[in-house]
């Protein structure tokens, strides 16, 4: 069996741990059921929920049992974690229907059916929705000293500031009770998250102990920051790449992983691809090699694209952003893959009618800074419509250059793409 532990010490993938020699020991022992929970505060899991996702696959690849938890109780109430204000609390027929999606997205990533290392997905509603007020203040509430609760971080810092209602207070003893619940039911003796949770972790750790009287453990990966500073996983306006192709576009998702910074792609590489510790040694090689050629970056962007899209989805995308810059036929590319891998690039929009100038339309799109700066950009031979090469400064498209009806691409030199949308009137 795989020493998953020394596995994701490799790939920097361990913050925090109750005690790693004694959960090593468990591990070791034979298969050891493991629990993530994602709460559903919004209709799909991020990047950053990504990580916990293969943290379970992981885990179960090297033997284990995992276990997908959705909150369908928790994101009633919202976790108060690196939250400086109440979080808006969503009604129950939004978080049923965002608990539905959320189940859907975790179990692409595991393996159900028979066997010890079958994967169980739960929801906390479960048990927690037919339990009264009586009973959760006895059997769970007695087990939390007032005391420790207000020495935790997220309650000071909260408490300091803007304060905390009871609902985000009681928080951590909703999550706890699911890892009690969890140890009950299924022998669950291991909960993953992020480093931000880890004091809702060890308090679950905390009440297994004092109301069975059993050991449990806890395990968090850090927070995964990128080399300029910014927050992983999002856009430089603070944009969310989803897992939801309806929310991020496979393309838009391709395209995260391509444009990696070099500095990043190699702890990417470790925390989340599945290639072997040699595969991506010899990747980063590459990328230090020949950095243009951005082997790291493509491999990474089509093992993460072929995982959460698909590989028929992942394959529209490569041959997409190759068409856009002159590397295939743009003919080719269905309609819906050609919008989303023009909305990641500089456009204008056009009415119906009679199409402007390629002149206009280079200026109007970005790509040239004014009409003079694309009639040079034309005469220097550095001008495409639809990957043609644009000999005259004249030149008008016409309703048969439109890909799909409503679509041109242009682009200036090799690198610098843009495109037109003819929208309704």
């Amino acid at each position: 069996m795989t020493d998953i532990l020394d596995d994701l010490a490799w790939r920097d993938l361990i913050a925090q741990s109750t005690d790693l020699d004694e959960l090593r020991a468990l591990l070791a022992a034979g298969p050891v059921t493991l629990y993530c929970g994602f709460d559903p505060t919004a209709p799909s899991l991020h990047l950053g929920n990504l990580i916990q996702i293969l943290t379970l696959r992981r885990f179960q690849l090297a033997g284990h049992r995992p276990i997908g938890l959705v909150g369908g109780a928790t994101g009633l109430i919202g976790d108060p974690s690196g939250k400086s204000t109440e979080r808006v609390l969503n009604s129950e027929e939004i978080v049923a229907g965002w608990v539905e999606r959320i189940r859907g997205q975790v179990s692409k990533f595991l393996d159900f059916g028979d066997g010890p290392t079958a994967a169980t997905m739960v929801s906390n509603l479960d048990w927690t929705g037919p339990m009264s007020a009586i009973e959760f203040l006895r059997d769970i509430g007695k087990h939390f000293p007032v005391n420790r609760m207000l020495a935790r971080e997220t309650v000071k810092a909260r408490l300091d500031t803007t304060g905390m209602s009871y609902t985000e207070f009681s928080y951590v003893l909703l999550q706890s009770m699911d890892f009690l619940e969890l140890y009950r039911r299924h022998g669950c003796r291991l909960q993953t998250g992020g480093s931000d949770q880890w004091g809702n972790l060890t308090a679950g750790v905390d009440l297994i102990r004092r109301a069975e009287g059993g050991s449990a453990h806890a395990l968090t990966t850090p927070l995964l920051t990128k080399a300029d500073g910014s927050k992983f996983g999002k856009t430089a306006g603070g944009e969310t790449y989803w897992l939801d192709p309806e929310l991020t576009s496979p393309y838009a998702f391709y395209q995260f992983w391509v444009n990696a910074d070099d500095r990043d792609v190699e702890n990417f590489l470790k925390v989340f691809s599945f290639r072997s510790h040699e595969e991506i040694d010899d990747l980063v090689k590459q990328g230090a090699d020949r950095p243009a050629a951005r082997a790291p970056q493509r491999a990474l962007a089509e093992e993460m694209t072929t995982l959460v899209h698909g590989s028929d989805e992942t394959a529209r995308v490569i041959a997409a952003s190759r068409a856009l810059f002159g590397q295939g036929a743009l003919e080719e590319l269905d309609e819906r893959t050609l919008k989303a891998a023009l909305a990641e690039v500089p456009r204008a929009e056009v009415a119906p009618g009679e199409l402007p100038t390629v002149v206009d339309l280079l200026a109007a799109s970005g790509l040239c800074k004014s009409k003079s700066e694309a009639r040079r950009a034309i005469a220097q031979g550095g001008a495409y419509l639809n990957n043609a090469k644009v000999e005259s400064e004249d030149a008008v498209p016409v309703a048969a250059d439109l890909l799909h009806g409503r679509f041109l691409v242009l682009r200036r030199g090799k690198r610098s793409v843009g495109g037109v949308e003819v929208t309704a009137s």
